[in-house]
């Protein structure tokens, strides 16, 4: 059993390394309450970690503020990217000078900081109440690498007919395409006969 060892000590390090973990400066104790519960003026002073996707990012003498699309958080406590969960709207606000051709639209941050009333501004022709946070910590998140998408019947040499990233048995491959797989046909031709020596007279 000791020479086994080894190998279940790198297998359970290498398990562990494989874990998602929250970046040093987003870790911490926060209070659980949502945009919309901090929207409607509660937890005043509340000590939270939100994140979501940049709307634009305005630069002041003092400050920079981030207005975001409010995402749920991830084990990594990075915004999940998913609209369809969006969880309204803040604005987060932070000491100093952020670049708007960094922070741009769309990228994705993470912020930790303190409840501090609300900010009204239009959407279109509504005032909307913006939970306004105190940041200390603001996180931008790298791009996210887009996923590579193969037909049904895509051929790859690793994995086979059938197979690639992102396919498999229970989705488009050899059970979910009938058609996943035809075999190519190798004409070989015949050899040309030699003709026979010419007899001897």
């Amino acid at each position: 059993m000791s020479m086994y060892k080894p190998l279940v000590i790198a297998a359970a390090t290498l398990a562990l390394g494989a874990c998602a973990t929250v970046p040093q400066p987003l870790q911490g104790q926060f209070n659980d309450v949502s945009t919309a519960g901090a929207q409607q003026g509660g937890a005043p002073g509340a000590k939270v970690r939100w994140g979501g996707e940049i709307i634009k990012t305005e630069p002041g003498p003092q400050q920079t503020c981030f207005f975001v699309l409010s995402e749920p958080l991830d084990s990594e406590a990075r915004p999940t990217a998913s609209k369809t969960d969006s969880q309204g709207r803040f604005v987060a606000c932070r000491d100093g000078f952020y670049d708007p051709e960094v922070f741009t639209r769309g990228r994705e941050i993470t912020v930790t900081g303190t409840l501090h009333g609300a900010v009204t501004q239009k959407v279109g022709d509504f005032d909307y109440a913006y939970p306004r946070v105190e940041a200390d910590v603001v996180y931008l998140w790298p791009k996210r690498v887009p996923v590579t998408r193969y037909p049904p019947g895509f051929y790859d040499p690793f994995w086979g007919p059938g197979w690639g990233p992102g396919w498999g048995p229970y989705g488009y491959g050899p059970w979910g395409d009938p058609f996943w797989y035809r075999p190519r046909t190798i004409i070989v031709p015949r050899p040309v006969p030699h003709p026979p020596p010419p007899r001897a007279r």
